[in-house]
């Protein structure tokens, strides 16, 4: 029997469950187009089959060729109700009454699996009989495997066990503990500062030539102490917070048809489809801001002298060789980098992840414009709203990593005695008058570099957010409030020691980052609160 060009097979309707229902369809190439010859053009394949489904026009979303792989194996997979819906139109051949009827048989079928299933279990069997032993050891179990375990170890052809580096940097951040990643960086920067107390320059000054005494300890540098001890772990745990509630419920919330493993499926696709950008971070903070960085700002100086680099703890070996020796100095500070660049390798591959939750809540919320229910869009735009509050707040978190990093940059060159009586100064001369504690000497300052494509990296994805996910009325008035802190925290960077009293803008922009770290709505969730309680009554 043919329908609209189609091999179409009645529902047999003979108490077989989904495996057994789905083995013959398949075989026989039920809803394949027929051939030139007007026969059938043969059985489905896992990659035909997802192909035809993902083509469906209604299905914006599709199917992911795994989950596919899953019908075909011998094992008690079965399929979601969303998938059953798509299966039923290809063997309905598109026609809407064998469509119904397949969705029914297909729903009958897969419920007399689940039944079959939950016997298996209960006699202490996780296989079915009739799975040889051969393909027992192929069977997947929903307790013991986890979706991203499925995933890493297979691909589109078969069971792989190749690495993925951006398998691997997501799971830093989704796997074990959510305490794990900011409790490692803040352990290795608490290790970087016992050592400066061993080695003696965790507070030491050095004259320079213009007779200024100068502190250039290592506790003293907030690009150090400050970013790896509080705002890098502070991003580290909002983008983990962040992506466990995307993954665990935001998600799956919005994808209300499809089950836990499909949307794991979905999700690690999503982030492998990213795997050049990750390759090229890493080469980029390993190799570049970290060991080339390295050699020429730390090795070569200390080896050979010169560089026209200002003095710090890390060349204060060439100063003061009573405090550090060379090579004590070159042990530390590649440690130092070693750790600086993986740090930031880490906070790049969070930026990555948090675009990669915009992208992908983006083409969910496409998807649901086939679902005008007001019910769905306010959830699509409740956790859009989630979403940009944690991504906000990482933005808070990566400008003022960036700020540490120039300030530091800025004070070494300055007149400032330490980096506290610099901003001092520098308030006090906008205040009262006085001379002004910025103006010293020109020296080369590669971190305001690379402070810059940290702003650009961090502000580019908030405003990637804000353009894709920036909509609905009670989007606008909060999404204003947290851009216009970020504005004033850029201007704040940007215009550090360029005009006398800058400190002054800078502790205005880091009150108000404080205050959006705790509070990210600046008080809307309240307001909406307090509206949504005087409704009910």
């Amino acid at each position: 029997m043919f329908k609209n060009g189609k091999l179409f097979l009645p529902p047999p309707r003979d108490g077989s469950d989904f495996k057994e229902l789905f083995k013959g369809l398949v075989a026989a190439g039920a809803g394949r187009p027929l051939g030139k010859d007007g026969f059938p053009a043969g059985p489905w394949t896992p990659e035909l089959l997802a192909e035809a489904i993902s083509q469906i026009d209604s299905n914006r979303i599709g199917v992911d060729l795994r989950t596919v792989q899953l019908w075909f194996q011998e094992n008690e997979k079965g399929i979601s109700a969303a998938n059953i819906r798509w299966l039923a139109r290809v063997f309905g051949c598109d026609d809407p009454v064998a469509t119904s009827e397949w969705q029914m048989e297909l729903s009958a079928a897969q419920s007399r699996l689940t039944a079959k299933r939950r016997e298996w279990k209960r006699a202490g069997n996780t296989v079915a009989p009739e799975v040889p032993d051969k393909a027992r050891a192929a069977t997947f179990d929903d307790e013991l495997d986890s979706p991203a375990e499925l995933a890493r170890g297979t691909d589109a052809k078969g069971p792989s066990r190749r690495f993925s580096l951006a398998r691997a940097s997501e799971a830093i951040f989704s796997r074990g503990s959510p305490l794990n990643l900011p409790a490692s960086v803040f352990a290795g920067i608490t290790a970087l500062g016992f050592l400066s107390y061993i080695t003696g320059i965790h507070n030491a000054t050095y004259v320079r030539s213009d007779g200024l005494v100068k502190q250039v300890g290592f506790l003293w540098a907030p690009n150090w102490m400050l970013d790896f001890m509080v705002f890098l772990p502070l991003f580290f745990a909002f983008v983990i917070e962040l992506l466990a509630f995307w993954k665990g419920d935001g998600r799956i919330k919005l994808v209300s048809q499809g089950d836990r493993m499909e949307s794991d499926y979905a999700w690690t696709r999503s982030v492998e489809a990213s795997s050049y950008t990750y390759w090229a971070v890493f080469l980029i903070c390993v190799v570049f801001a970290g060991l080339f960085q390295w050699i020429g700002v730390c090795l070569l100086p200390l080896m050979k002298g010169g560089g026209n680099y200002a003095t710090d703890w890390g060349k204060l070996a060439i100063v003061r060789p009573e405090v550090i020796s060379v090579p004590e100095a070159v042990v530390f500070t590649g440690l130092a980098y070693l750790y600086m660049c993986l740090c930031f390798y880490l906070f790049f591959v969070g930026l990555i992840l948090l675009y990669t939750v915009v992208y992908d809540l983006r083409r969910i919320g496409e998807a649901s414009k086939s679902r005008p229910e007001m019910d769905y869009q306010h959830e699509v735009n409740e956790v859009g709203l989630r979403v940009m509050r944690g991504i906000f707040r990482c933005t808070v978190l990566g400008v003022l990593i960036a700020i540490c990093m120039k300030a530091q940059s800025s004070y070494l060159t300055s007149r400032g005695e330490n980096i506290v009586a610099w901003l001092i100064g520098d308030m006090s001369s906008a205040l009262y008058g006085g001379n002004n504690v910025s103006d010293g000497f020109g020296y080369r300052m590669p971190t305001h570099y690379s402070s810059l494509l940290i702003v650009i990296s961090t502000c580019f994805v908030f405003l990637y957010g804000s353009i894709r996910l920036g909509v609905g009325s009670r989007f606008h008035v909060p999404l204003w409030k947290m851009s216009a802190v970020v504005v004033l925290l850029v201007a704040s960077y940007l215009l550090i020691d360029a005009f006398a009293g800058f400190s002054i803008l800078l502790g205005v922009g880091a009150l108000l980052a404080i205050y959006g770290l705790i509070d990210p709505g600046f008080g809307e969730w309240r307001a909406g609160k307090l509206g949504n309680n005087h409704s009910v009554s």
